[in-house]
């Protein structure tokens, strides 16, 4: 699908030790401000357990999860949005990916500098937001400056119509509140669609906890991010980065034997890339066979010819119908004939809207 979810942070708060894990690769993760430079980037696999089920049930000589990417971004400093630091560059990176993760450091630890040299996770995502608010305003304020006297001479609809949503997208930056909180029409959001505005982007926050903490579930420092998070109607991730890197060393048997030693029923990442799947507005359908299981990626809101096209632009350009069981049915019946006599088979057309959880045979000819 392309889309990719771009992990940021302050400096030293371990997103790099997160990013180790997320994706087993040894970039550098050091206890300086700027280890990270250039951007890292990572495909993940997301897991579903619906396809370990579907490879019992077919057997099949091959097992394709699907995937997406997760991108590390330098960290940030205050005044990234004036050239600070790695500013610009941060700037730009983060303005390639379509949703953030951002690391807060939620745990205390003297031997591991904090930039702000002091532990307040709200502070340190207020650090971020307002940069990303004022690299949105610099850009809102250039079109007004370039359009607006045009606009008021001409008359033009479409212009004054554009000028009165960068007004009302100005006012609310002015007052620190990202544009993600502003209640827009999709006509506005297209509108605004080339713009690519930072503040805008959907977000969750990874709250990076010490190894006792997590195993408590919490801490001051989480309740305010938790609390904080409700402004932008999102969702907390408590991860130990640290665990996360020592279980990413270890196979799947080893990796639930130590979950278990530690009374944890699932991996924070797991969590994380499930929650960030579903923050990219993305969901699953399977192709599924004795020759191969295969998990597809697709955003929400797409038609089964669409669809048809992720595998082959052959099959989307010769599509007949879609052949379509959920898997909720091949689950309860355990058997793809029974589900079959049982009039679960749906046969569905081109604008057939694709649901989360589809097995589908595409009856295409070229």
């Amino acid at each position: 699908m392309g889309l990719t979810a771009g992990i940021v942070g302050l400096p030293n708060v371990g997103k790099s030790t997160l990013f180790n894990a997320i994706t087993k690769k040894n970039i550098l993760a050091a206890n300086y401000p700027f280890a990270t430079i250039e951007p890292n980037v990572g495909v993940v696999t997301v897991p579903d357990a619906r396809l370990d089920f579907l490879k019992n049930l077919y057997n099949p000589k091959s097992l394709v999860p699907t995937s997406f990417e997760f991108t590390d971004i330098a960290g940030l400093v205050k005044g990234a949005s004036t050239g600070e630091g790695l500013g610009n560059k941060f700037l730009s990176h983060i303005r390639e990916v379509d949703a953030i993760c951002e690391v807060v450091r939620c745990f205390e630890d003297k031997n591991i500098i904090h930039v702000e040299d002091k532990i307040d996770p709200v502070n340190d995502i207020e650090i971020i937001n307002l940069e990303l608010i004022l690299s949105d305003l610099e850009i809102v304020m250039n079109r007004i400056n370039k359009i607006d006297k045009k606009a008021h001479m001409s008359k033009d609809k479409d212009m004054l119509k554009e000028i009165e949503l960068l007004n009302k997208i100005k006012d609310n930056l002015e007052n620190n509140i990202p544009i993600r909180r502003v209640s827009l029409t999709d006509e506005e959001l297209d509108i605004i669609k080339g713009f690519n505005l930072l503040t805008i982007k959907p977000i969750i926050y990874i709250a990076n906890l010490s190894e006792d903490d997590l195993l408590n579930g919490s801490n001051q420092y989480v309740d305010k991010v938790r609390e904080y998070a409700k402004l932008d109607k999102t969702s907390v991730i408590c991860i130990c980065a640290k665990i996360e890197e020592e279980l990413s060393d270890l196979s799947d048997l080893e990796k639930q034997a130590f979950l278990k030693d530690l009374g944890i029923l699932e991996s924070g990442l797991d969590k994380l890339i499930r929650a960030t799947y579903s923050l990219l507005g993305l969901s699953t359908f399977f192709t599924v066979g004795t020759d191969e299981v295969k998990a597809w990626t697709f955003k929400n809101g797409m038609k089964a010819i669409d669809c048809a096209g992720l595998i082959h632009s052959d099959i989307k350009r010769g599509f007949i119908r879609a052949e379509v069981m959920s898997y909720k049915d091949i689950y309860e019946y355990k058997d793809e004939k029974i589900v079959k006599e049982k009039g679960k088979v749906r046969l569905e057309g081109k604008d057939y809207l694709m649901q989360d959880g589809d097995i589908c045979y595409f009856r295409f000819n070229v």
